[in-house]
């Protein structure tokens, strides 16, 4: 059987989330060069009949 876990007192908003944010808008940076790497690449292959 599960043990029962000690649960904390949780209050909405109040979590520094920072880091986390941070962290989120990086990877959404590196997402879009990927894609616009790709594309790029991508279109030069198609002009010059890869």
């Amino acid at each position: 059987m599960a043990t029962h876990h000690e649960q904390t007192a949780h209050k909405h908003g109040e979590m520094d989330i920072r880091a986390q944010e941070k962290t989120f808008a990086g990877f959404i940076r590196a997402a879009t060069w990927v894609c616009i790497i790709s594309a790029a690449v991508l279109i030069f292959m198609a002009l010059a009949n890869s």
